[in-house]
């Protein structure tokens, strides 16, 4: 009797486990979906800026090999990279957007021009020759 409570218990956390993994997924891609709407229905605009800051965030994921010819099992470890500059406006304010490699590698902290960007989303960033405008 012990043996079938645990069972169909197992079964209902198996269930609850799958129905809160699937509605994150879920979640996440409505979020998604709105933001990218919410990008759409912003304004482009171009603003003179900085370059205030710059990171970058590496994620190593490891992955579980079906194994060999011999049965032997490992490990698969990959990683990606992604890159984050932070914008500063004559305002004050600051802005980070997320950016490709190679633009990440272009700009430089202190950089002055003209940043372009709809809503969260960077669209680009025009540097500018020194003392074209100042005090950002």
């Amino acid at each position: 009797m012990g043996f079938l409570f645990g069972s169909g218990l197992f079964e209902i956390i198996f269930v609850i486990m799958f129905i809160a993994i699937f509605g994150m997924f879920i979640v996440n891609i409505v979020r998604g979906i709105g933001e990218w709407n919410q990008n759409n229905h912003s304004p482009r605009l171009t603003v003179d800026a900085a370059v205030a800051a710059k990171r970058i965030n590496v994620s190593h994921h490891q992955h579980a090999n079906a194994g060999d010819e011999t049965g032997a099992h490992g490990y698969t470890t990959s990683s990606s990279t992604t890159y984050y500059v932070t914008f500063q406006v004559e305002s004050g304010d600051r802005m980070e957007f997320c950016v490709n490699g190679s633009e990440y590698g272009m700009l430089c902290e202190g950089d002055r021009g003209k940043l372009s960007f709809q809503g969260s989303r960077y669209l680009g960033f025009e540097r500018m020759q020194a003392g074209r405008f100042g005090g950002v």
